[in-house]
Protein backbone atom coordinates (compact mmCIF):
# COMPACT_ATOMS: atom_id res chain seq x y z
CA UNK A 1 0.00 0.00 0.00
CA UNK A 2 1.00 3.50 -0.81
CA UNK A 3 2.44 5.61 1.84
CA UNK A 4 0.91 9.90 1.85
CA UNK A 5 4.17 11.02 3.04
CA UNK A 6 4.58 14.25 4.83
CA UNK A 7 7.02 15.76 2.20
CA UNK A 8 4.23 15.58 -0.67
CA UNK A 9 1.69 16.63 1.95
CA UNK A 10 3.59 19.56 3.40
CA UNK A 11 4.51 19.74 -0.95
CA UNK A 12 0.75 20.15 -1.63
CA UNK A 13 -0.36 22.44 1.23
CA UNK A 14 2.64 24.94 0.36
CA UNK A 15 1.35 25.12 -3.54
CA UNK A 16 -2.05 25.66 -1.85
CA UNK A 17 -0.69 28.74 0.66
CA UNK A 18 0.74 30.35 -2.16
CA UNK A 19 -1.86 29.99 -4.75
CA UNK A 20 -3.85 31.15 -2.19
CA UNK A 21 -1.80 34.67 -1.68
CA UNK A 22 -1.68 34.93 -5.21
CA UNK A 23 -5.66 34.66 -5.94
CA UNK A 24 -5.95 37.29 -2.50
CA UNK A 25 -3.92 39.27 -4.11
CA UNK A 26 -5.68 39.27 -7.65
CA UNK A 27 -8.86 40.11 -5.44
CA UNK A 28 -7.78 42.98 -3.47
CA UNK A 29 -5.78 44.80 -6.86
CA UNK A 30 -8.90 44.57 -8.76
CA UNK A 31 -10.29 47.97 -9.03
CA UNK A 32 -13.41 49.29 -7.42
CA UNK A 33 -14.52 52.44 -9.43
CA UNK A 34 -14.63 53.14 -12.84
CA UNK A 35 -11.70 55.78 -12.27
CA UNK A 36 -9.54 53.21 -10.90
CA UNK A 37 -10.15 50.85 -13.74
CA UNK A 38 -9.24 53.56 -16.57
CA UNK A 39 -5.99 54.77 -14.51
CA UNK A 40 -5.06 50.73 -14.33
CA UNK A 41 -5.31 50.69 -18.05
CA UNK A 42 -3.80 53.85 -18.56
CA UNK A 43 -0.57 52.67 -16.24
CA UNK A 44 0.01 49.42 -18.53
CA UNK A 45 -0.24 51.15 -21.93
CA UNK A 46 2.47 53.93 -20.20
CA UNK A 47 4.70 50.10 -19.49
CA UNK A 48 5.51 47.20 -20.63
CA UNK A 49 2.71 45.02 -19.96
CA UNK A 50 0.21 43.16 -22.52
CA UNK A 51 -2.32 46.29 -22.47
CA UNK A 52 0.33 48.21 -24.67
CA UNK A 53 0.05 45.61 -27.57
CA UNK A 54 -3.94 46.84 -28.03
CA UNK A 55 -3.75 50.47 -28.33
CA UNK A 56 -4.93 53.41 -26.25
CA UNK A 57 -8.97 51.70 -26.27
CA UNK A 58 -9.21 48.48 -25.08
CA UNK A 59 -12.10 46.66 -26.98
CA UNK A 60 -13.72 43.26 -26.69
CA UNK A 61 -15.86 42.17 -29.52
CA UNK A 62 -17.82 39.25 -27.42
CA UNK A 63 -19.57 42.69 -26.14
CA UNK A 64 -20.22 44.86 -28.84
CA UNK A 65 -23.73 44.51 -29.09
CA UNK A 66 -23.99 46.00 -25.38
CA UNK A 67 -22.93 49.88 -26.81
CA UNK A 68 -25.06 52.14 -26.86
CA UNK A 69 -24.84 54.40 -29.71
CA UNK A 70 -28.33 56.35 -29.45
CA UNK A 71 -27.84 57.56 -25.83
CA UNK A 72 -25.38 60.12 -26.55
CA UNK A 73 -21.44 60.33 -26.36
CA UNK A 74 -21.45 60.46 -22.75
CA UNK A 75 -23.84 57.70 -21.96
CA UNK A 76 -21.54 55.93 -24.32
CA UNK A 77 -18.44 56.84 -22.03
CA UNK A 78 -19.91 56.27 -19.44
CA UNK A 79 -20.93 52.34 -20.85
CA UNK A 80 -17.42 51.43 -21.86
CA UNK A 81 -15.88 52.68 -18.78
CA UNK A 82 -18.39 50.19 -16.58
CA UNK A 83 -17.58 47.22 -18.68
CA UNK A 84 -14.13 48.09 -18.43
CA UNK A 85 -14.39 48.14 -15.13
CA UNK A 86 -16.27 44.84 -15.00
CA UNK A 87 -13.58 43.34 -17.29
CA UNK A 88 -10.63 44.07 -14.67
CA UNK A 89 -13.26 42.78 -11.77
CA UNK A 90 -13.17 39.56 -13.54
CA UNK A 91 -9.84 38.90 -13.72
CA UNK A 92 -9.34 37.33 -10.02
CA UNK A 93 -12.50 35.45 -10.86
CA UNK A 94 -12.27 34.38 -14.44
CA UNK A 95 -8.56 33.09 -13.42
CA UNK A 96 -9.82 31.29 -10.05
CA UNK A 97 -12.72 29.33 -12.65
CA UNK A 98 -10.45 28.14 -15.20
CA UNK A 99 -8.13 26.55 -12.65
CA UNK A 100 -11.17 25.33 -10.52
CA UNK A 101 -12.52 24.09 -14.19
CA UNK A 102 -10.02 22.39 -15.23
CA UNK A 103 -8.41 20.02 -12.48
CA UNK A 104 -12.37 19.21 -12.04
CA UNK A 105 -12.06 18.22 -15.97
CA UNK A 106 -8.63 15.88 -15.28
CA UNK A 107 -11.01 14.08 -12.34
CA UNK A 108 -13.88 13.91 -14.79
CA UNK A 109 -12.21 12.73 -17.81
CA UNK A 110 -10.36 10.12 -15.26
CA UNK A 111 -14.06 8.91 -14.46
CA UNK A 112 -15.17 8.84 -18.26
CA UNK A 113 -12.02 6.58 -19.13
CA UNK A 114 -11.90 4.22 -15.88
CA UNK A 115 -15.92 3.89 -16.72
CA UNK A 116 -15.47 2.51 -20.11
CA UNK A 117 -12.54 0.07 -19.43
CA UNK A 118 -15.20 -1.33 -16.71
CA UNK A 119 -18.04 -1.47 -19.18
CA UNK A 120 -15.23 -3.03 -21.34
CA UNK A 121 -13.79 -5.35 -19.31
CA UNK A 122 -10.57 -4.60 -20.16
CA UNK A 123 -8.06 -7.22 -19.81
CA UNK A 124 -4.87 -4.64 -19.66
CA UNK A 125 -6.02 -1.82 -17.16
CA UNK A 126 -7.17 -3.46 -13.66
CA UNK A 127 -3.31 -3.04 -12.55
CA UNK A 128 -4.03 0.90 -12.88
CA UNK A 129 -7.79 1.05 -11.30
CA UNK A 130 -6.22 2.32 -8.30
CA UNK A 131 -4.76 5.17 -9.69
CA UNK A 132 -7.54 6.14 -11.70
CA UNK A 133 -9.68 5.77 -8.71
CA UNK A 134 -7.55 7.88 -6.69
CA UNK A 135 -7.68 10.99 -9.02
CA UNK A 136 -11.59 10.46 -9.52
CA UNK A 137 -11.45 11.49 -6.06
CA UNK A 138 -11.09 15.18 -6.76
CA UNK A 139 -14.03 14.96 -8.79
CA UNK A 140 -16.84 15.70 -6.15
CA UNK A 141 -14.89 18.66 -4.08
CA UNK A 142 -13.58 19.85 -7.46
CA UNK A 143 -16.90 20.16 -8.22
CA UNK A 144 -18.45 21.41 -5.45
CA UNK A 145 -15.99 24.62 -5.60
CA UNK A 146 -16.94 24.77 -9.21
CA UNK A 147 -20.31 25.18 -8.24
CA UNK A 148 -19.83 27.71 -5.78
CA UNK A 149 -18.65 29.47 -8.16
CA UNK A 150 -21.43 29.15 -10.38
CA UNK A 151 -23.65 29.57 -7.40
CA UNK A 152 -21.47 32.64 -6.43
CA UNK A 153 -21.85 34.44 -9.85
CA UNK A 154 -25.42 33.79 -9.74
CA UNK A 155 -25.29 35.66 -7.33
CA UNK A 156 -24.08 38.97 -8.65
CA UNK A 157 -20.36 38.76 -6.96
CA UNK A 158 -18.70 38.87 -10.45
CA UNK A 159 -19.76 39.27 -13.82
CA UNK A 160 -18.59 35.96 -15.73
CA UNK A 161 -21.84 35.06 -16.96
CA UNK A 162 -23.46 38.38 -19.06
CA UNK A 163 -26.92 36.48 -19.06
CA UNK A 164 -27.20 36.36 -15.75
CA UNK A 165 -27.44 40.29 -15.34
CA UNK A 166 -31.21 41.42 -15.54
CA UNK A 167 -30.10 44.94 -17.06
CA UNK A 168 -27.91 43.09 -19.79
CA UNK A 169 -31.17 41.03 -20.76
CA UNK A 170 -33.40 43.43 -21.05
CA UNK A 171 -31.29 44.93 -23.63
CA UNK A 172 -30.69 41.79 -25.43
CA UNK A 173 -32.97 40.21 -27.81
CA UNK A 174 -30.62 37.12 -28.34
CA UNK A 175 -30.35 36.48 -25.23
CA UNK A 176 -34.13 37.17 -23.83
CA UNK A 177 -34.94 33.70 -26.72
CA UNK A 178 -32.52 31.87 -24.16
CA UNK A 179 -33.89 32.69 -21.02
CA UNK A 180 -35.87 29.82 -20.54
CA UNK A 181 -32.93 27.55 -20.53
CA UNK A 182 -30.23 30.39 -19.20
CA UNK A 183 -32.24 31.40 -16.02
CA UNK A 184 -30.47 30.96 -12.44
CA UNK A 185 -32.32 28.55 -11.32
CA UNK A 186 -32.45 26.15 -13.41
CA UNK A 187 -28.49 26.17 -14.05
CA UNK A 188 -27.85 25.84 -10.60
CA UNK A 189 -30.27 23.18 -10.32
CA UNK A 190 -28.97 21.31 -13.58
CA UNK A 191 -25.50 21.80 -12.14
CA UNK A 192 -26.39 19.95 -8.78
CA UNK A 193 -27.76 17.12 -11.06
CA UNK A 194 -24.54 16.26 -13.07
CA UNK A 195 -22.59 16.50 -10.00
CA UNK A 196 -24.69 14.10 -8.28
CA UNK A 197 -25.03 11.45 -11.40
CA UNK A 198 -20.93 11.62 -11.49
CA UNK A 199 -20.06 11.66 -7.69
CA UNK A 200 -23.29 7.93 -7.30
CA UNK A 201 -21.16 6.85 -9.53
CA UNK A 202 -17.70 7.16 -8.24
CA UNK A 203 -18.81 6.15 -4.76
CA UNK A 204 -20.65 2.96 -5.71
CA UNK A 205 -17.82 2.10 -8.38
CA UNK A 206 -15.23 2.18 -5.86
CA UNK A 207 -17.13 0.82 -3.74
CA UNK A 208 -17.38 -2.21 -5.62
CA UNK A 209 -13.82 -2.79 -6.30
CA UNK A 210 -12.74 -2.25 -2.92
CA UNK A 211 -15.62 -4.99 -1.84
CA UNK A 212 -14.32 -7.20 -4.93
CA UNK A 213 -10.42 -7.37 -3.19
CA UNK A 214 -12.38 -9.50 -0.43
CA UNK A 215 -15.45 -11.31 -2.37
CA UNK A 216 -15.13 -15.13 -2.82
CA UNK A 217 -17.10 -14.71 -6.11
CA UNK A 218 -17.52 -12.17 -8.69
CA UNK A 219 -20.96 -10.45 -8.27
CA UNK A 220 -18.80 -7.50 -7.30
CA UNK A 221 -17.64 -6.82 -10.67
CA UNK A 222 -20.62 -7.62 -12.24
CA UNK A 223 -22.04 -4.99 -10.64
CA UNK A 224 -19.31 -2.55 -11.47
CA UNK A 225 -19.70 -3.49 -15.25
CA UNK A 226 -23.76 -2.94 -15.06
CA UNK A 227 -23.25 0.48 -13.58
CA UNK A 228 -20.41 1.52 -15.47
CA UNK A 229 -22.23 0.93 -19.15
CA UNK A 230 -25.16 2.84 -17.93
CA UNK A 231 -23.14 5.65 -16.15
CA UNK A 232 -21.29 5.96 -20.10
CA UNK A 233 -25.32 6.68 -21.21
CA UNK A 234 -25.78 9.61 -18.53
CA UNK A 235 -21.60 10.80 -18.95
CA UNK A 236 -21.92 11.73 -22.39
CA UNK A 237 -25.95 13.66 -22.26
CA UNK A 238 -24.43 15.58 -19.07
CA UNK A 239 -20.96 15.81 -20.42
CA UNK A 240 -22.33 17.77 -23.18
CA UNK A 241 -24.93 19.46 -21.12
CA UNK A 242 -22.19 20.98 -18.74
CA UNK A 243 -19.74 22.23 -21.26
CA UNK A 244 -22.71 24.36 -22.81
CA UNK A 245 -23.61 25.87 -18.97
CA UNK A 246 -20.61 26.06 -17.94
CA UNK A 247 -18.45 27.66 -20.65
CA UNK A 248 -20.12 28.01 -23.63
CA UNK A 249 -23.10 30.13 -21.65
CA UNK A 250 -20.12 32.75 -20.90
CA UNK A 251 -20.64 33.54 -24.03
CA UNK A 252 -23.90 33.42 -24.75
CA UNK A 253 -24.00 34.44 -28.44
CA UNK A 254 -22.09 32.38 -29.83
CA UNK A 255 -22.52 28.42 -29.98
CA UNK A 256 -21.11 24.93 -31.51
CA UNK A 257 -22.61 21.91 -32.13
CA UNK A 258 -19.48 20.24 -31.55
CA UNK A 259 -18.46 21.91 -28.49
CA UNK A 260 -19.61 19.35 -26.05
CA UNK A 261 -17.12 16.79 -28.21
CA UNK A 262 -14.33 19.25 -28.11
CA UNK A 263 -14.42 20.13 -24.08
CA UNK A 264 -14.65 15.78 -24.08
CA UNK A 265 -11.48 15.47 -25.93
CA UNK A 266 -9.78 18.03 -23.86
CA UNK A 267 -10.73 16.80 -20.32
CA UNK A 268 -10.21 12.86 -21.87
CA UNK A 269 -6.40 13.66 -22.60
CA UNK A 270 -5.95 15.25 -19.76
CA UNK A 271 -7.12 12.86 -17.50
CA UNK A 272 -5.30 10.09 -19.22
CA UNK A 273 -2.06 11.71 -19.45
CA UNK A 274 -2.68 12.66 -15.63
CA UNK A 275 -3.27 8.92 -14.85
CA UNK A 276 0.49 8.00 -16.93
CA UNK A 277 2.26 10.65 -14.90
CA UNK A 278 0.72 9.54 -11.31
CA UNK A 279 1.71 5.89 -12.35
CA UNK A 280 5.43 6.80 -13.64
CA UNK A 281 5.50 8.57 -10.11
CA UNK A 282 4.30 5.59 -7.96
CA UNK A 283 6.44 3.00 -10.11
CA UNK A 284 9.67 5.27 -9.45
CA UNK A 285 8.99 5.25 -5.45
CA UNK A 286 8.78 0.93 -5.53
CA UNK A 287 4.89 0.33 -6.18
CA UNK A 288 2.61 -0.49 -8.81
CA UNK A 289 5.21 -3.55 -9.43
CA UNK A 290 2.26 -4.80 -11.80
CA UNK A 291 2.40 -1.83 -13.93
CA UNK A 292 5.44 -2.56 -16.61
CA UNK A 293 6.50 -0.90 -19.34
CA UNK A 294 3.30 -2.26 -21.57
CA UNK A 295 0.97 -0.59 -19.24
CA UNK A 296 2.94 2.76 -20.01
CA UNK A 297 3.45 2.49 -23.70
CA UNK A 298 -0.47 1.99 -24.12
CA UNK A 299 -1.45 5.07 -21.97
CA UNK A 300 1.11 7.06 -24.60
CA UNK A 301 -1.02 5.34 -27.28
CA UNK A 302 -4.03 7.10 -26.09
CA UNK A 303 -2.08 10.08 -25.57
CA UNK A 304 -1.50 10.41 -28.83
CA UNK A 305 -4.51 8.87 -30.26
CA UNK A 306 -6.75 11.50 -28.01
CA UNK A 307 -4.54 14.68 -28.92
CA UNK A 308 -5.36 13.43 -32.59
CA UNK A 309 -9.08 13.54 -31.96
CA UNK A 310 -9.00 16.80 -30.01
CA UNK A 311 -6.77 18.47 -33.15
CA UNK A 312 -9.39 16.98 -35.75
CA UNK A 313 -12.29 18.56 -33.75
CA UNK A 314 -10.64 21.92 -33.07
CA UNK A 315 -9.83 22.16 -36.90
CA UNK A 316 -13.42 20.72 -37.71
CA UNK A 317 -15.14 23.35 -35.42
CA UNK A 318 -12.66 26.37 -36.67
CA UNK A 319 -12.64 25.35 -40.43
CA UNK A 320 -16.60 25.18 -40.48
CA UNK A 321 -17.02 28.62 -38.84
CA UNK A 322 -14.48 30.51 -40.65
CA UNK A 323 -15.35 29.26 -43.83
CA UNK A 324 -19.08 30.12 -43.55
CA UNK A 325 -18.04 33.75 -42.43
CA UNK A 326 -21.61 34.04 -40.34
CA UNK A 327 -20.73 37.34 -38.49
CA UNK A 328 -22.23 35.66 -35.08
CA UNK A 329 -20.09 32.68 -35.12
CA UNK A 330 -16.89 33.82 -36.96
CA UNK A 331 -16.47 36.90 -34.02
CA UNK A 332 -15.08 33.88 -31.47
CA UNK A 333 -12.48 33.33 -33.30
CA UNK A 334 -11.54 36.77 -34.40
CA UNK A 335 -11.65 37.76 -30.95
CA UNK A 336 -9.20 34.86 -29.70
CA UNK A 337 -6.64 35.25 -32.88
CA UNK A 338 -6.69 38.87 -32.49
CA UNK A 339 -6.51 39.48 -28.73
CA UNK A 340 -5.36 35.74 -27.44
CA UNK A 341 -2.34 35.07 -30.26
CA UNK A 342 -0.29 33.43 -28.66
CA UNK A 343 -1.70 31.27 -26.39
CA UNK A 344 -4.44 30.58 -29.17
CA UNK A 345 -2.08 28.88 -31.21
CA UNK A 346 0.50 28.24 -28.73
CA UNK A 347 -2.57 26.07 -27.78
CA UNK A 348 -2.00 24.19 -31.08
CA UNK A 349 1.64 23.49 -30.62
CA UNK A 350 1.25 22.15 -27.07
CA UNK A 351 -1.58 19.91 -27.65
CA UNK A 352 -1.11 18.71 -31.10
CA UNK A 353 2.63 19.15 -32.82
CA UNK A 354 4.82 18.60 -29.35
CA UNK A 355 2.83 15.26 -29.34
CA UNK A 356 2.53 14.66 -32.85
CA UNK A 357 6.35 14.52 -33.12
CA UNK A 358 7.24 13.18 -29.61
CA UNK A 359 4.83 10.18 -28.99
CA UNK A 360 4.49 9.08 -32.54
CA UNK A 361 7.60 6.98 -32.25
CA UNK A 362 6.45 3.64 -30.93
CA UNK A 363 9.92 3.09 -28.51
CA UNK A 364 9.52 6.59 -27.42
CA UNK A 365 6.11 5.95 -26.02
CA UNK A 366 8.14 2.95 -23.40
CA UNK A 367 10.40 5.57 -21.89
CA UNK A 368 8.91 7.31 -19.14
CA UNK A 369 11.33 10.58 -19.69
CA UNK A 370 9.27 11.11 -22.96
CA UNK A 371 5.99 10.32 -21.17
CA UNK A 372 6.64 12.88 -18.74
CA UNK A 373 7.65 15.62 -20.95
CA UNK A 374 4.79 15.01 -23.25
CA UNK A 375 2.44 14.67 -20.55
CA UNK A 376 3.39 17.95 -18.64
CA UNK A 377 3.13 19.51 -22.22
CA UNK A 378 -0.13 18.66 -22.96
CA UNK A 379 -1.49 18.76 -19.23
CA UNK A 380 -0.27 22.66 -19.63
CA UNK A 381 -1.90 23.01 -23.04
CA UNK A 382 -5.25 22.14 -22.54
CA UNK A 383 -4.88 24.64 -18.99
CA UNK A 384 -3.95 27.19 -21.98
CA UNK A 385 -6.93 25.41 -24.12
CA UNK A 386 -9.73 26.14 -21.14
CA UNK A 387 -7.95 29.83 -20.71
CA UNK A 388 -8.98 30.51 -24.46
CA UNK A 389 -12.66 28.95 -23.97
CA UNK A 390 -13.42 31.33 -20.82
CA UNK A 391 -11.31 34.37 -20.76
CA UNK A 392 -12.05 36.44 -23.90
CA UNK A 393 -15.71 36.50 -22.67
CA UNK A 394 -15.10 37.08 -19.17
CA UNK A 395 -12.00 40.14 -19.57
CA UNK A 396 -11.97 40.68 -23.44
CA UNK A 397 -8.50 41.69 -24.16
CA UNK A 398 -7.19 43.18 -20.57
CA UNK A 399 -5.90 39.34 -20.26
CA UNK A 400 -2.50 38.42 -18.73
CA UNK A 401 -1.07 35.45 -17.31
CA UNK A 402 0.09 36.88 -13.72
CA UNK A 403 -0.33 36.25 -10.47
CA UNK A 404 -3.78 35.48 -9.51
CA UNK A 405 -3.80 32.82 -12.49
CA UNK A 406 -0.83 31.52 -11.62
CA UNK A 407 -2.15 31.30 -8.12
CA UNK A 408 -5.15 29.77 -8.84
CA UNK A 409 -3.40 27.10 -10.95
CA UNK A 410 -0.96 26.37 -8.03
CA UNK A 411 -3.92 26.50 -5.21
CA UNK A 412 -5.63 23.81 -7.54
CA UNK A 413 -2.62 21.89 -8.09
CA UNK A 414 -1.83 21.63 -4.44
CA UNK A 415 -5.65 20.76 -3.38
CA UNK A 416 -4.93 18.00 -6.32
CA UNK A 417 -2.41 16.36 -5.13
CA UNK A 418 -3.02 15.88 -1.96
CA UNK A 419 -6.99 15.06 -2.21
CA UNK A 420 -5.82 12.60 -4.89
CA UNK A 421 -2.80 10.99 -3.21
CA UNK A 422 -4.57 11.03 0.31
CA UNK A 423 -7.46 8.56 -1.11
CA UNK A 424 -4.26 6.31 -3.27
CA UNK A 425 -3.28 5.76 -0.01
CA UNK A 426 -6.32 4.49 1.54
CA UNK A 427 -5.97 1.04 -0.22
CA UNK A 428 -4.04 -1.34 -1.52
CA UNK A 429 -2.23 -0.55 -5.20
CA UNK A 430 -2.88 -3.97 -5.99
CA UNK A 431 -6.30 -4.89 -7.01
CA UNK A 432 -6.15 -8.59 -5.96
CA UNK A 433 -9.83 -9.68 -6.53
CA UNK A 434 -10.32 -8.33 -10.02
CA UNK A 435 -10.40 -11.37 -12.26
CA UNK A 436 -8.73 -9.56 -15.23
CA UNK A 437 -5.76 -8.72 -12.72
CA UNK A 438 -3.95 -11.90 -13.79
CA UNK A 439 -4.37 -10.72 -17.56
CA UNK A 440 -3.35 -7.21 -16.36
CA UNK A 441 0.01 -8.75 -15.23
CA UNK A 442 0.80 -10.79 -18.01
CA UNK A 443 0.28 -7.82 -20.25
CA UNK A 444 3.56 -7.73 -22.14
CA UNK A 445 3.91 -6.74 -26.08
Amino acid sequence: MYTFTNKLRNFSIILMVVGFLGLVYGFLSSPDTVAEAQAMVADAHHGEGHGAEHGAAPHDTHNDHQSPSAHGEEHGEDHHGEHLLHQLQNKPWAALYVAAFFFMMIALGTLAFYAINRAAQAGWSPALFRVMEGITAYLLPGALIVFVILALSGMHFNHLFIWMDPEVVAHDKLIQGKVGFLNVPFFLARALFYIAGWATYRYFSRKFSLAQDQATDVSNHKKNFRISAAFLVFYIVTESMMSWDWVMSIDPHWFSTLFGWYVFASMFVSGITTIALIAIYLKSKGYLEKVNDSHIHDLGKFMFGISIFWTYLWFSQFMLIWYSNIPEEVTYFITRIEDYNLPFFGMLVMNFIFPLLILMNSDYKRLNYFIVMAGIVILLGHYIDVFNMIMPSAVGDQWFIGVPEIGGFLFFFGLFLLVVFKEISKAPLHAAGDPYMGESERFHY
